[in-house]
């Protein structure tokens, strides 16, 4: 018989950062009601990390967790905190204290005298080939490229999806929901021939079509991530 132990691993997953300025519980419901109507699929039991770092007083973190799971979101965590007195009130409401990657040091290993090795033999990375999709992804339809890029020889149809770990390529209408860098991967990439988009992401920063600019809409775009915000730039 094979025994299972129970294992304790790192892993990487995409998880949206709800930033407020206020603790307002009414306004916070109505933004996330608001995105839950426009994308109920993608926000459906959805993880949500909310950053403090712009509030003054510490909120009611027992209120905030349960008007987000009122919004079928799961609060799971709070990144930003000022102080010491706010993190304890948010592990008091059974929060996590997250920290955001750019904030996290690595102190220096001391030095140490150490023969020199010998260079070793650089070996070729592993190569996962790209996923092709032939044809139109229809409503409701999700391909999902793991570990590697998608391309898609079609359109993808009002209500269907396409996630992948590295970037998209779609070689016709972006009418659904398109997710690059699904696993945290920020040099993802988004191209399409003709973007009318329900929804955009790349490592978890997203916008909803009514974000979108008008002026890029139903024209060949290439999107991307920078300093944490969605840019867009017409494919001539």
């Amino acid at each position: 018989m094979v025994e299972r132990d129970n294992e304790l691993k790192g892993t990487t997953f995409t998880i949206s950062v709800l930033h407020i300025g206020d603790g307002e519980p009414e306004r916070i419901r109505q933004l996330l009601a608001e995105k839950v109507a426009q994308a109920p699929y993608f926000f459906n039991c959805a993880p949500l990390v909310i950053n403090v770092s712009r509030l003054e007083q510490i909120p009611n973190f027992e209120q905030l967790k349960e008007l987000v799971e009122l919004e079928e979101f799961v609060l799971v965590g709070i990144t930003g905190a000022r102080d010491e007195k706010m993190k304890t009130a948010a592990k008091a409401a059974g929060l996590a204290v997250m920290a955001s990657g750019k904030s996290r040091t690595i102190p220096p290993e001391p030095a140490r005298d150490v023969a020199p090795l010998a260079e070793p033999t650089p070996e070729l990375p592993a190569v996962i080939p790209t996923k092709v999709h032939v044809g139109p992804v229809r409503s409701g339809q999700q391909i999902y490229a793991a570990g590697t890029s998608l391309v898609v020889l079609g359109s993808v149809s009002p209500g269907a999806e396409v996630l992948a770990d590295d970037s998209i390529h779609i070689y016709g209408a972006l009418r659904g929901r398109a997710i690059a860098g699904a696993m945290g991967n920020n040099q993802a990439r988004i191209y399409c021939q003709h973007l009318e988009a329900e929804l955009i992401s790349i490592a978890g920063t997203f916008q909803l079509s009514d974000a979108l600019p008008s002026d890029f809409m139903q024209q060949p775009a290439h999107i991307r991530l920078d300093n944490e915000q969605l840019h867009i730039d017409s494919i001539k």
